[in-house]
């Protein structure tokens, strides 16, 4: 836990009432007196700025932030003479020009969007290499101050240089609204085919992007409409790249291989056609005539089905000069993402492995890429998994710019609704050494361009906000959004500090604040990593469907190849060169015989390298199977643990956050059983093997639903099994009569948690309660697809499954539980099972 010495002086004066909307720039009241006042600037200057400028835009930040912050009014002046007590906010050429004065060196040769901040009592002097840096280092002045810290901001020296030029966020929002993989509400910058005409929100979040110094954005779906490039289109990204500019932000977009041909009235697209190549130099000069920093393009091709230059037997690194030819004259940077292989590949085929795609694609093609292709690789080589090793891509580009791509939206891990703290799962990436040439190579050494000496690189990550007012559906979620930026800039930082500063900046420095959220956030990954996927096996979720719930079956007999190979004797997929597909061959030597031994490969990692029985014995002395048995005890037990760690809070949390992410964490315990009954249930199954400790399929404080006396209710067989208490539910008999379930109570007097596990499907709202002896207890709407910001399913089943809890209820035995449930819709109001669960039990 890391706490800065100014904790209780300048605390929140109020707790006030949020929506979340201001995130981590809130600008709350700190304790600031006379005495305080004083050792606070009175003016702020700034030199050749017009409103467009960051700069401008710095001097305004400054001066909301002081005035919400501390109190203090201050006044925004222009020229070269600033008066005393003034904070002086400038390019280094222009405060040159202007002072005639030196700097020191090292403010000389900042970096591209690096900035100097140097402070002295009341007056602060704030220079960039450029407007945007200028803005970072007023950013870095509001969060100082922001947490109270005024003895630094009254005696700093500091100079800031970017890890990276590439430090873009990927939007894949739709142009009819939608978002794939948006969990936190319709996209803020189309609807109806259009960018949308109030881009207020835009502005706002172009705010927050700059503030943890994200320098670009690509704006639109990777999986590309090609209309966005039509004329009126054009001039709705101008009217959004004019928005987001004051902020530093430069807007990118991705496109369609296939537009020529489907857009432009060609009939091909061939990359190599003196037609297709007119037609896209022709798009792209009317993009910069409209938008001149545009910052370039994102492409997707020749992958899940979207168009690209295989078509005509064409490579990648063909399609990819394409576009890289035409943004040249522009500057512009091609992003071309390393996300290609054969999505209908057979298991049959023991040697057939997706993770070697990245490697095999574009390790033949490396040097074959213009030099402002930048390629955007994923940090593991299958898709944003709980853990994955590090893509071994990044090793076999020598000649050919990377970048790395995380994915700030949790599409496998929890999708917002289930707290992960992403920069640990992160740091195991981009701290991984390598050992390219026996040699030290860091990721992030590699990401930067550093390692081996390419002119660009860095950092993409895909964020999908929404218009909910939490950005993300989330309140917490946040944090990994704060931290990627962070990350980017300086990815030596440690999370928890990071997250330390974040949460002072978002709620406040109370020490109870400061630790429970440490404690809630450091947990979480762990945690989330036990209870759905461990060893290396992947997220053990449906891959077939929406990538949430549990559905460990749909992990083989698949034409995507996340694969696990499990059958009733064995499980893991086998990537070793001696016998199985060959990936870990892809590493350099020293990390390839890592991998290769099963000896030397971590526990954390060993299913994803090699196919072991159930009964093989893990470093920890347990077996492949009761290490599943008790990670995923383990892991549920740590998120029932959270929503006491929070309640915790509730007189030092405004009351509409509180009890918005109270009610995520109350899920969060109820969807970590789910999981846990539903993978530990699957493997017993399939490998007959039963638990050391005799929990799994073993529930003494349930009584199941299709077990009551069932009045219009009938007993349904759900599907996949093991996503219901012994696979069965029940459901109204119609769906628009009215089902009732009662049963006499079995256990002994005392006081319970009473638990119902249900199903809240996409399609309706249905209605339930709970009676004890006919005395109401609670009851509860099935309305997940408006509080979880996203539908889960059409179907019952894992991804439906959730629980209420009705906390310390007296219970004698032989009394009478009755639950009552209205359909709605074509939710039929189903049921799994009620449980009466003793304190510290999790169930």
């Amino acid at each position: 836990m890391r706490l800065h010495a100014l904790t209780w002086p300048f605390l929140a004066l109020t707790v006030a009432a949020e929506d979340g909307s201001k995130a981590w720039l809130r600008y709350a009241p700190v304790r600031c007196n006379r005495s305080c006042q004083k050792t606070l600037p009175s003016h702020i200057t700034i030199l050749n700025a017009n409103k467009t400028s960051p700069i401008f835009t710095a001097a305004e930040e400054l001066q909301d932030g002081l005035h919400g912050i501390a109190g203090k009014h201050v006044a925004i002046t222009r020229g070269c003479n600033a008066p005393p007590s003034s904070i002086l906010v400038a390019t280094v050429s222009d405060y040159l020009v202007c002072n005639g004065t030196t700097v020191p060196d090292d403010v000389l040769s900042l970096d591209e969007d690096g900035f100097y901040l140097h402070t002295h009592g009341a007056s602060a002097t704030i220079l960039g290499q450029n407007a945007r840096g200028a803005l970072y280092g007023a950013f870095e002045y509001l969060s100082l101050l922001a947490q109270g810290d005024f003895a630094t901001l009254s005696n700093t020296s500091q100079t800031s240089n970017p890890h990276a030029p590439i430090r873009w966020v990927n939007q894949w929002d739709n142009m009819d609204g939608s978002i794939e993989r948006g969990y936190a509400g319709p996209s803020i910058f189309f609807a109806s085919g259009k960018i949308v005409d109030d881009l207020s929100r835009a502005r706002e979040y172009a705010r927050l992007l700059a503030s943890v110094r994200i320098n670009a954005i690509i704006v639109n779906n990777v999986n590309a409409n090609a209309t966005l490039l039509s004329a009126e289109n054009m001039d709705g990204l101008a009217r959004l790249a004019d928005v987001m500019r004051s902020y530093g932000v430069a807007i990118g977009i991705s496109l369609n291989f296939a537009s020529p041909q489907t857009f432009g009235g060609l009939d091909t697209y061939d990359p190599l056609d003196e037609s297709v190549i007119a037609w896209w130099e022709n798009v792209t000069d009317e993009l910069y005539a409209r938008i001149p920093d545009l910052a370039g393009y994102l492409v997707k091709a020749s992958s899940e089905g979207q168009p690209g230059p295989d078509a005509y037997n064409r490579t990648l690194a063909e399609g990819a000069n394409l576009f890289a030819r035409a943004l040249q004259p522009h500057g512009g940077v091609l992003m071309f993402r390393a996300f290609v292989y054969d999505h209908h590949i057979s298991e049959e085929h023991w040697k057939n492995d997706r993770a070697n795609a990245a490697v095999d694609f574009f390790k033949p093609l490396d040097g074959k890429f213009e030099e402002n292709v930048i390629v955007q690789i994923k940090y593991g080589p299958i898709d944003f998994q709980v853990r994955e090793p590090v893509s071994p891509l990044f090793a076999n580009l020598r000649k050919t710019n990377v970048a790395i791509e995380l994915q700030v939206t949790q599409e496998y891990l929890g999708q917002q609704d289930h707290l992960v703290y992403l920069p640990p799962l992160w740091k195991t990436i981009t701290d991984f050494d390598l050992r390219v040439d026996n040699a030290s190579s860091p990721v992030r050494d590699i990401i930067s361009g550093e390692h081996f000496s390419r002119p660009l690189g860095g950092w993409a990550a895909v964020v999908n906000v929404g218009t909910n007012t939490t950005w993300l559906g989330s309140h917490l979620a946040l944090s990994n959004l704060y931290a990627y930026g962070r990350l980017a800039w300086d990815p030596t930082l440690d999370p928890e500090t990071i997250l330390d500063t974040w949460t002072r900046l978002t709620f406040s420095a109370h020490p109870r604040v400061l630790e429970t959220v440490n404690t809630l956030s450091m947990t979480s990954w762990p945690a989330y990593e036990n209870y759905t996927g461990n060893l290396g096996i992947q997220t053990l979720t449906d891959i077939l469907y929406t990538h949430y719930g549990p559905n460990p079956a749909s992990q083989d007999g698949n034409g995507w190849g996340q694969w696990m190979r499990a059958d009733g004797d064995t499980i893991g997929m086998d990537r070793t060169v001696w016998n199985g597909t060959g990936f870990s061959g892809q590493y350099p030597a020293q990390v390839a015989s890592v991998y290769e031994d099963l000896d030397t490969t971590p526990d954390d990692l060993l299913l994803w390298f090699h196919h072991v029985p159930y009964t093989y014995v893990l470093k920890s002395e347990k077996s492949v199977i009761q290490h599943f048995y008790d990670a995923h005890y383990a892991g549920a037990q740590a998120a029932d643990a959270f929503v006491d760690q929070w309640d915790s809070l509730k007189p030092l949390v405004d009351k509409r956050r509180f009890e918005e992410i109270r009610r995520r964490f109350v899920y969060q315990a109820g969807h970590a059983v789910v999981w846990r009954d539903a993978v530990t249930s699957f493997y017993h199954n399939l490998s007959g093997i039963a638990d050391q400790h005799d929990r799994v399929g073993h529930h003494p404080w349930r009584i199941e639903a299709e077990d009551m006396t069932l009045d219009g209710y009938v007993r349904y067989t759900v599907s996949p099994f093991e996503t219901a208490s012994r696979a069965f539910a029940v459901v109204t008999e119609t769906n628009s009569t009215t089902g009732s379930a009662s049963a006499t109570v079995p256990f002994a007097d005392g006081v319970y948690d009473l638990v119902v596990n249900y199903y809240d499907l996409y399609g309706g709202h249905s209605q339930w309660k709970v009676y004890l002896n006919e005395k109401l207890v609670g009851s509860w709407k099935g309305d997940m697809e408006d509080t979880l910001g996203h539908n889960p399913s059409i179907y019952i089943d894992g991804h439906s499954a959730t629980r209420i809890r009705f906390r310390k209820v007296k219970v004698r035995t032989g009394d009478k539980v009755r639950i009552v449930g209205v359909p709605d819709g074509t939710e039929p109001a189903p049921l799994d099972y009620v449980a009466f669960l003793p304190r510290g039990i999790v169930d």
